[in-house]
């Protein structure tokens, strides 16, 4: 097995168990891996560190997946981590949801690997070159535990080119899904586009958070600001609400959430929906003199990195000013962020700007944050991506 040595000093992330190890770390690479394999990393004092996965190509040269020298990654290695993570999440699929993410990538030790369960069918991101060069035994494995109707590869994401990876979108194993596949989530039926929607074709990330912003829209006028395929709408007027505008750029997702509201049999006169950019449609709102009770802001992600956040800062304080000035007194403004480069207190300064600059007082009444079939590791801060906060605009 190739060894890489670590430069003095470098070690004590991987000491902690932190997964990711950058190129800069590096100091000496003892043989010539190919993207993907596995690589034994040691100490400048020759400590093991811990077995992971080699890329030339990213600015994360290494991440690793195990700490114990004596573990060998096999094909048995890849089952019993699989095995793990799914029966962890076992409690949350039920009569009332069928949909839910079983594996999340380095918080259950398999970088660059996502699975979700839609149903009958799975969706896989694979992110890292090190899944990719397994990624036929990680499709028998899921097969042999799951037995499912089909297997999608859902690795279209951008990130995948910083490992060299081409852009895969089709079919691995089994039947194609159905251009709309009918799941369940806390009794709320959804029409999902597994193969041309966003992500891995739904957001599960944020079924605790839709139930909880629905307990207080009962009587309601809501605005769902990136509305997608209806979470938070569907959700809304489930507890009542008195109608909800539903704001998308897409024309599939707002296709789709017409679509989810015949399914559950809601009262489609209760809902408006608008495609357009949100930004653009906030303003419309603000200059008709439109105002809400409850409005919803869950953007996509504004921060990829680090050095997006000064950017992504002044677009989130201006879209939650926006959504401060189209309140009712006392109105309730749910937003979110799922940059991960963007933390809690981050998150609440820049809401704290926003404020001001809208000349409104502000009070966070609730937190939130994504489920459990989206751990968070403690020793990798950096898979708490989706934080939000409920806050009473005075």
């Amino acid at each position: 097995m190739v060894e890489i040595i670590l430069k003095r000093g470098k070690e004590k992330a991987a000491i902690q168990r932190h997964p990711w190890i950058f190129s800069g770390a590096l100091e000496k690479v003892k043989g010539k891996p190919e993207n993907g394999e596995v690589v034994k990393v040691i100490a400048f004092d020759d400590e093991f560190l811990g077995y992971g996965y080699y890329n030339s190509n990213s600015r994360v040269a290494v991440r690793l997946l195990e700490w114990d020298e004596n573990q060998t990654i096999d094909t048995k290695w890849y089952e019993n981590r699989l095995k793990q993570a799914i029966a962890s999440r076992q409690f949350i699929l039920n009569d009332e949801t069928n949909t839910c993410r079983l594996v999340f990538s380095e918080a259950d030790f398999l970088p660059g690997l996502i699975v979700d369960k839609y149903a009958d069918f799975l969706s896989l991101q694979i992110l890292s070159s090190g899944i990719e060069s397994v990624k036929n035994d990680i499709v028998e494995i899921l097969k042999a535990e799951l037995n499912p109707k089909g297997i999608f590869d859902k690795s279209d994401a951008i990130a995948r080119g910083h490992e060299g990876l081409a852009i895969e979108n089709g079919l691995l194993w089994g039947e194609n899904p159905p251009e709309f596949l009918e799941v369940k989530e806390n009794g709320i039926a959804y029409h999902i586009n597994i193969a041309e929607g966003q992500k891995s074709g739904f957001y599960c990330d944020q079924r605790d958070n839709r139930s909880i912003l629905a307990s207080y829209t009962n009587g309601k006028k809501v605005l769902d600001c990136f509305s997608y395929s209806g979470g938070f709408t569907l959700n809304s007027l489930a507890k009542n609400a008195k109608s909800v505008t539903s704001v998308d750029s897409s024309a599939l997702a707002i296709e789709t959430l017409k679509q989810n509201i015949t399914l559950n049999n809601f009262d489609a006169e209760k809902v408006t929906t608008i495609q357009s950019d949100v930004n653009k449609q906030l303003r419309v709102f603000k200059d008709s003199g439109e105002l809400f009770d409850v409005i919803v802001l869950d953007p996509p992600k504004y921060a990829p990195s680090r050095s997006a956040m000064d950017r992504a800062a002044r677009a989130y304080k201006d879209l939650n000013r926006l959504g401060m000035l189209l309140l009712e007194k006392g109105g309730l403004l749910a937003t979110f962020s799922c940059s991960g480069a963007i933390d809690i207190e981050t998150f609440k300064q820049i809401i704290a700007w926003a404020a001001l600059d809208a000349g409104k007082e502000v009070q966070i009444i609730k937190q939130f944050c994504q489920p459990e079939d989206h751990p968070v590791r403690i020793s990798f801060s950096e898979g708490e991506y989706l934080k939000g906060l409920l806050l009473r605009v005075l």
